[in-house]
């Protein structure tokens, strides 16, 4: 399979370099400023969601409707965006919306200067805050070009590296809160993937949360379809329908008759408006 950020053995790799997790945390990320009277109501989706690098065919996802998993996710954006997307069309997602899947915007910005990867896009301390801006409003762009409209959450993907290199980890905050502002006033709500060990412990642990993602989609392989028991930072942090966790990856299943390999996740936060 070709793998939708990094080759596996790779992102095991950086993974490892960034540390082992560390069980604590600071407070909740706020998600706002968001004036009741202007922002539509959140669309929330709790249950068992899939990720795979291309959107399936819609052949494929009427195929594996079938009550197992109830939201996908898929990949709206991002220089560093690693598949093709020949299906991930407005009509597709139009289309599987009138089935009943949630959708789960991914955008694949720029990545860490010390991350040990090569991608496309990566961010420096004088670039971070100007390509975060622009980064958001292209990941604004895509998924209002696809139907997913204003008040929908859109994930920014940030791949492991090493957050005890604090001119790096510095950089990449700045990255994210300019991501997240420039979401916010094209009103669309923030939410960030990225792993317990790092990308997400780096949000989860930060002092200070001014425009840091509201969403946390944690990547903690452990086999355990939870948001909560094997939560890694404070109770009181991303509550309120706000946690996703990426449990398992390279899953072959068959659902209808059709094989996928996918990665699971157990969702309890926010989705893609699209009705």
């Amino acid at each position: 399979m070709a793998e939708h950020r990094q080759s596996r053995k790779r992102r095991y790799i950086t993974w490892g370099v960034a540390g082992a997790a560390v069980l604590a945390g600071a407070g909740i990320a706020a998600q706002t400023s968001m004036a009741a009277t202007t922002w539509p109501a959140q669309k929330t989706f709790t249950g068992r969601a899939f990720d795979t690098c291309t959107a399936p065919s819609l052949s494929t996802m009427k195929a594996w409707h079938t009550g197992y998993y109830g939201a996908a996710a898929v990949y709206v954006g991002g220089k560093n965006r690693g598949c093709s997307q020949p299906n991930l069309t407005a009509s597709w997602v139009k289309s599987v919306s009138s089935i009943g899947w949630k959708l789960i915007p991914i955008y694949v910005g720029a990545q860490p200067p010390c991350q040990t990867s090569s991608n496309p896009e990566k961010l420096t301390a004088s670039t971070a805050s100007t390509l975060g801006t622009s980064d958001a409003n292209d990941a604004v762009a895509k998924a209002s070009a696809l139907g997913m409209k204003a008040g929908s959450a859109i994930y920014l993907d940030m791949e492991p590296y090493a957050i005890t290199d604090k001119s790096c980890n510095d950089a990449v905050l700045t990255y994210v809160r300019a991501f997240d502002k420039q979401l916010r006033a094209k009103t669309y709500r923030a939410g960030f993937y990225g792993f317990t060990s790092s990308s997400a412990k780096a949000i989860a642990t930060a002092s200070n949360k001014t425009d840091l993602p509201g969403n946390l989609w944690y990547a903690l392989w452990d086999k355990t379809a939870t948001t909560t028991t094997d939560w890694p930072w404070g109770s009181t942090q991303f509550t309120n329908h706000s946690r996703a966790h990426q449990y398992m990856v390279n899953s072959k299943e068959t659902h209808g008759g059709v094989t996928l390999t996918v990665d699971r996740d157990a969702w309890d936060a926010p989705v893609a408006i699209t009705g």
